[in-house]
């Protein structure tokens, strides 16, 4: 299984054109540009990134797509989703992606850290509109990867219960044990 591929397919599900949708780790712009694709021109897709060279790096992908309109690229932390996002989005976005670890053939030393990803997924979990999806892809073979990976499989079992009320599923290779890992939570409707 390709768990980018993966999460595309099922976040596909969940967009039609004019729909809102966050990439909160641009790395190298894929998930950004498919999200574009999805929303269509009427759509929003903000595009977060720690590292100034993914910003660009997405920036000209989606510039190259004739995609870049609908897109709102910022160099931040995904853990200031809530800022980030305007007012009037919240709660109104259909999918927030997460692709975490590092940026692919960047500087491997810059990762992600578990307390700053559960903050993101904090409020990712409360800029979801009712019905929508946040997939979280995570890598546990890198220095730290593994840590972060308990920290989400932790949090993800707690959103199952009370207020929160998300539908979770886990994806992984059950034969390798540096499979990344795909997490999917679908909010209830009722929320």
């Amino acid at each position: 299984m390709h768990f980018t591929v993966e999460a595309q397919t099922i976040a596909k599900r969940y967009l039609t054109e004019g729909s809102i949708a966050i990439d909160a780790t641009c790395g190298n712009g894929f998930d950004t540009l498919f999200l574009a694709g999805q929303v269509g021109r009427p759509g929003i897709v903000y595009g977060v990134d720690i590292q100034e060279r993914a910003i660009e790096t997405s920036q000209k992908r989606l510039h190259e797509a004739d995609l870049l309109r609908q897109c709102r690229l910022v160099v931040g932390s995904h853990s200031n989703l809530t800022t980030i996002v305007e007012p009037a989005h919240a709660g109104r976005i259909s999918v927030v992606m997460f692709n975490l670890g590092y940026l692919p053939l960047g500087d491997k030393s810059i990762v992600t850290k578990p307390e700053i990803t559960i903050t993101a997924l904090e409020q990712a979990v409360e800029l979801v509109r009712p019905g929508g999806l946040v997939s979280i892809l995570a890598y546990p073979g890198h220095p730290g990867g593994l840590e972060e990976v308990n920290c989400i499989a932790e949090w993800a079992g707690g959103c199952q219960l009370g207020e929160k009320c998300f539908h979770v599923e886990k994806f992984q290779d059950p034969n390798n044990a540096n499979s990344p890992i795909l997490w999917t939570l679908t909010k209830a409707m009722f929320s």
